[in-house]
């Protein structure tokens, strides 16, 4: 290995000689893209691009790190077709032998225009490969799946001019800003390419849009497309509770940092659930019966309110460490707490606010995720900014293996943290201020067009501090960096309330079991499981770390066949759960692992344990207070 030492001089010029390089390629004209969906249905999407550019060395790369996602999970490698061509011919090009997103080229002299192909061959499946975006009637189109932009430029100072095509008969829903519609396709306004990449398609056979502003500036609106034009029909309760978020945000906020806004949503159940935040839009996928099935829609009841929190936190404001110039930067993911965690927080709280979650059904979403957190064994080893370090492992983990693992915890229990700052500010100041104040002043200000503004942990407790003083840095540093015993509870106690367990089952934990299909006896005998003839049909999902169900061998990936001696399910597992509470016998299971089999026996006699929120007696409600509509009933 041969090493090399730098002055800061050589470092300097070979530094603007690399800038150098990549202005030399730049021009005044805009990349122009054309994109074709026309065989989304059949998990492909086209790309052409041309390149103002100047004879000599060019690299272009393609996106590695997108926002939002905190990882390098550009999916690369179903980036295929790859040509360049140069008045009329190919041009040779070679991949950076380390670095994968990297295409290397030599421009033809006499040479303006460099054009460059591609296809994307979209997964039907979520993976490490990338993330399903097409089905038969519906084509999601984050642009950066289509393009490619050259290296070492700022994605601030490349323009783009984009093209789309749709399928015949489909319609379109995106925050980018049309010039022209005609058969021959769609163009959008020169942007940058931060704008364009911020701006996803949302485009269906199926869709329908319906105004949440009522004439009001800026528009805001939800664009919904569906496998089936009946599940593409909100309620008017549905639409009442958005359009209340639009004017809770403003209450809460007193600004907006965006022309419009455009929630995207996807009702399918060919696409992964998901939510990614933008500045004007939100690209949102859910299954297709959720606006029809309240135990669907009780799971994703604080997905838009969090995702339009983030144009806030996230997009105006946003984390030093995550506003890197280009696509290909590492980001820095510690102060994923804020950025997701406060975010988080106010989802809920905003779901709660806009009428869409009821008092009990708020307190059933909160008892069963804070009881989660405290019963999670992995704390003991990894601490919650590690969650938020380690994103970027985090997201694509097993779901076995989590308890102790622990997931991308920075998001649930950031509630816990925020939870506990809010009742702290509250009680400091005699219920004169709370955390509402604290977004008030770092996240509002002036409105207008987008735009970013960086913030680091100082920055947090600065503006903290001015809303009331305490040794804030002190308080976070306990929270992010513990280890335990149990969650951080406190902010919960102060808002008036705490955790019991009971054998009545949870109704938000129903929901989740309704709607996915999978038991969850994780607060008894310690383990989830799947259902029998569904997906992943009687496979143990999860085992819970110095659970009952571990002590006595059981292991998720190994399969229910029987509880007794009798084939089982769910309500014959709950029925011996409740003999058991009244005998000494311990609860006998017949798994098979691989292709043997094996009886596990579980000694649990306290039979269904569901965890619920309990007024604490003498205590004032602050938990209703934060969840109080702050804005003027929509009508």
């Amino acid at each position: 290995m041969r090493t090399f030492r730098w002055t800061a001089l050589g470092f300097a010029v070979a530094i603007l000689g690399i800038a150098a390089d990549a202005a030399a390629q730049q021009s005044a004209k805009p990349v122009k893209l054309e994109v074709d969906l026309r065989d989304a249905a059949r998990r492909i999407y086209h790309a052409k691009m041309e390149f103002p550019v100047k004879p000599g060395p060019l690299t272009l790369v393609y996106p590695k790190w997108i926002p939002g996602e905190h990882a390098p999970n550009g999916p690369i490698v179903d980036v295929t077709g790859v040509k360049f061509f140069a008045n009329g011919k190919e041009v040779t090009w070679r991949r950076d032998t380390a670095d994968m997103y990297a295409f290397a080229c030599e421009v033809p002299a006499g040479t303006e225009t460099l054009e460059a192909t591609l296809d994307y061959l979209l997964p039907q499946d979520s993976g490490t490969a990338g993330v399903a975006s097409s089905t038969a009637q519906i084509a999601e189109l984050p642009w950066n799946l289509v393009v490619l932009y050259p290296k070492d430029t700022k994605s601030d100072d490349v323009n783009f001019s984009a093209k789309l095509r749709i399928p015949a008969g489909w319609k379109y829903a995106t925050a980018l800003p049309v010039t022209k519609e005609s058969s021959d396709g769609i163009e959008f306004e020169t942007v940058s390419l931060t704008t364009l990449v911020d701006s996803p398609v949302l485009a269906g056979a199926h869709m329908k849009m319906y105004d949440l502003s009522l004439g009001q500036k800026p528009p805001h609106r939800l664009n919904v497309a569906a496998d089936s034009a009946a599940m593409a029909e909100a309620s008017p309760d549905q639409i009442a509770f958005l359009r209340q978020l639009v004017a809770e945000t403003g209450a809460l906020f007193g600004a907006r940092h965006y022309r419009h806004y455009d929630f995207l949503l996807a009702l399918t159940d060919h696409l992964a659930p998901n939510g990614l935040e933008h500045h004007e839009s939100s690209d949102n996928r859910v299954p297709e019966r959720t606006l029809h099935d309240p135990d669907l829609l009780e799971t994703q009841m604080d997905l838009l309110p969090h995702e339009f929190f983030h144009s806030w936190n996230g997009k105006f404001r946003r984390p030093a460490g995550l506003s890197t110039p280009n696509y290909q930067e590492p980001t820095r993911d510690e102060l994923l707490w804020v950025y997701e965690g406060l975010t988080q927080y106010y989802g809920v709280v905003l779901a709660a606010r806009s009428g869409a979650w009821k008092a009990q059904g708020l307190h059933e979403y909160m008892a069963m995720t804070f009881a989660r957190l405290d019963a999670r064994p992995g704390r003991t080893w990894r601490d919650l900014e590690d969650t938020a370090i380690s994103s970027q492992l985090l997201y694509t983990a097993r779901e076995a293996g989590s308890s102790w693992r622990r997931p991308v915890d920075y998001y649930e229990e950031s509630e816990l943290v925020w939870l506990g700052a809010d009742t702290l500010i509250r009680e400091k100041t005699g219920g004169k201020k709370s955390l509402d104040d604290f977004c008030r002043t770092f996240h509002g200000g002036e409105g207008g067009e987008p735009k970013l503004i960086p913030y680091t942990l100082d920055d947090v407790v600065s503006a903290l501090n001015g809303i009331a003083p305490y040794d804030w840095k002190k308080f976070f540093d306990e929270r992010i960096h513990s280890h335990g015993p149990g969650a951080p509870l406190a902010g919960l106690g102060r808002s008036g309330w705490k955790i019991v367990f009971n054998s009545t089952m949870n109704e938000h934990a129903k929901s989740e079991e309704e709607s996915s299909h999978v038991i969850d006896a994780e607060f008894s005998l310690g383990f989830t499981a799947h259902y029998p003839g569904g997906e992943n049909a009687d496979e143990v999902a999860e085992v819970t770390a110095g659970s009952p169900a571990a002590k006595a061998g059981l292991a998720a990936g190994m399969k229910l066949v029987a509880v007794n001696g009798r084939k089982w399910t769910p309500d014959i597992l709950r029925d011996a759960m409740r003999a058991a509470k009244e005998g000494k016998e311990p609860i006998e299971l017949l798994v098979e692992n691989d292709e043997f089999f094996q009886t596990v026996k579980i000694d649990w006699h306290e039979g269904e344990r569901y965890p619920h929120l309990e007024k604490i007696a003498g205590t004032t409600d602050t938990l209703s207070e934060i969840a109080k509509m702050r804005a003027a009933a929509v009508k």
